[in-house]
C-alpha cells in the first residue's frame, strides 16, 4: 500500500499526499477544449480561426466543452479534498468514465478517425486511462484515509 512507502516529502502542509504532475497534466488533456477556449479568448484577432482550426465543426466544439467540464470541476476540487471526501474519493471514477465516453465520441463525431493527429490524441486518452485507474500512488490521494480525512 502506498502509505507504508510514502516518504514525509510525500505529503503537503495540510497532511494530504501530493498529487502526482501526471495527474494534472490528464486534467489538461481532458479539459482541451476549455484551455483551447481560454486561449481563443486571450487572442481576440486570432480567437476565431484558432477554434475553427481545431474545431470545424460546432457541435464537436460543444461536445469537448462537454467532455471537459469533469476535469475543469477536478481541478477546482483539489483544492477541497478534505471538506468533500466521498466526492473527491468519487471523482477518480467520473474522470475515468469522461475519458472512456471521450474515446468512443472520438471515433463516433470524428469523420477522419483515423488521422495521424486523431490517433496521437487518443493514444494520450488511452495512456491517461491507463494511470488514473492503475496507478498506485494516484490511487492512494483519492483515499481520504491517507489524506488526513
Amino acid at each position: 500500500m502506498m502509505n507504508q512507502t510514502a516518504t514525509p516529502d510525500d505529503y503537503d502542509a495540510k497532511g494530504q499526499l501530493k498529487l502526482p504532475l501526471i495527474f494534472w497534466l490528464i486534467l489538461l488533456l481532458q479539459a482541451r477544449t476549455w484551455v483551447l477556449f481560454v486561449a481563443a479568448g486571450a487572442s481576440r484577432q486570432q480567437g476565431a480561426a484558432l477554434l475553427e482550426m481545431f474545431y470545424p465543426d460546432s457541435t464537436t466544439f460543444w461536445v469537448g466543452l462537454a467532455l471537459g467540464l469533469p476535469a475543469a470541476v477536478g481541478l477546482l476540487l483539489t483544492g477541497y479534498r478534505q471538506r468533500l471526501p466521498r466526492l473527491w474519493q468519487a471523482w477518480r471514477t467520473v474522470l475515468a468514465l469522461t475519458l472512456i465516453a471521450t474515446l468512443v465520441l472520438q471515433f463516433l463525431l470524428n469523420d477522419d478517425a483515423f488521422s495521424p493527429l486523431s490517433i496521437v490524441v487518443s493514444g494520450c486518452d488511452l495512456l491517461a486511462l491507463g494511470y488514473l485507474w492503475l496507478s498506485e500512488r494516484l490511487r492512494a490521494c483519492f483515499d481520504p484515509a491517507l489524506n488526513g480525512g
